[in-house]
């Protein structure tokens, strides 16, 4: 048996076992032992700080603090601050001398989230702290060097900003050092179903629910899905799943009806098919039912044989 590797020991695993999965655990493995800046890039809700809490928690820091910032949810009058501290009577509210989020990760990890969001004002601060690895507070002349690991995420192009103007240049190639990125779900090919399982056991669980599972059709719905918002997506969508199933078996009624309808729309199957028998919107014509039906399947199989009619009618005992 081959031994274990150091990332599968993190506190808050990275799920999966694709091949885009696996690759990026590997790159974790190697570039977590130096202090190297990292940059992290993937759409929203695809666990870009996940993977920076394994990247700690696999460095020569894991002792210290990991300390986490989103970026684009400070408002631009108080990033500076909030970044590198001030001095008390440095500015309108301050009542006394606070240390910034530099200083608080000190001997070990600041994660700048959605760093493409930071003003190009305070872009040119940044880049100076790296540069010198040393910070000021707001209001004060005293140098404070620091020790800080830096790994940034965002879902923007940089490369794009950089052409813009939007995004120093300087800047871009100082955090990015080494440029991990997060695939999105849909290019995760068989990590959905086992996702879908965790977080259903996960609020089972956690609402002691005592719910059995998922029917075959709910989880067939589920898997057909694109999950445009990403594991953020999936996870929201299973808490809510979990929390108003009737149980105890997961049923197709009990999912999201935008879900269940991209996923008839995606796959072709008809409307009655995948709700099952739904009569809200008054009589069904159930011949056209039967040959849509008919014809899904008939399409399914000719795929699923390659398009040799022979095999497709014996799938389907013709």
């Amino acid at each position: 048996m081959s031994p274990k590797s150091p990332i599968e020991g993190v506190k808050r695993p990275i799920l999966g076992k694709s091949t885009k999965i696996e690759a990026l655990k590997q790159m974790i493995t190697r570039v977590a032992p130096a202090k190297t800046n990292v940059l992290i890039i993937g759409e929203s809700g695809t666990g870009k700080e996940l993977v920076a809490r394994a990247l700690h928690e696999l460095s020569p820091v894991h002792e210290g603090p990991f300390i986490a910032v989103n970026c684009g949810a400070i408002p631009e009058s108080l990033i500076e601050s909030e970044l590198f501290g001030h001095k008390k009577g440095s500015f309108t509210g301050a009542i006394a001398d606070k240390p910034g989020l530099f200083e608080a990760a000190d001997g070990g990890t600041l994660f700048l989230d959605e760093v493409g969001e930071l003003p190009v004002s305070m872009q040119v601060k940044l880049l100076r702290a790296l540069q010198d690895r040393a910070i000021r507070r707001v209001g004060g002349n005293e140098t404070i060097k620091i020790d800080v690991r830096i790994v940034a995420a965002t879902n923007r192009n940089l490369e794009e900003g950089v052409k813009k103007g939007t995004f120093r240049e300087d800047l871009y190639y100082r955090l990015n050092v080494i440029m991990l990125e997060t695939p999105p779900l849909r290019e995760r090919v068989g990590d959905v179903e086992e996702l879908i399982h965790v977080f259903f056991d996960r609020f089972n669980e956690k609402q002691k629910r005592g719910l059995e599972g998922l029917s075959a059709d709910a989880l067939q719905v589920l898997l057909s899905h694109r999950w445009p918002g990403n594991i953020r997506e999936l996870e929201n969508v299973m808490e809510r799943v979990v929390t108003l199933a009737a149980g105890p078996e997961v049923e197709v009624s009990s999912l999201p009806s935008e879900i269940v309808h991209a996923a008839r729309k995606a796959s072709g199957v008809p409307k009655e098919l995948v709700l099952r028998a739904d009569f809200t919107a008054g009589a069904v014509d159930l011949e056209k039912v039967i040959l849509e039906v008919r014809a899904f399947y008939e399409r399914e199989a000719l795929i699923y044989s390659k398009n040799d009619a022979a095999k497709a009618s014996a799938l389907l005992n013709k």
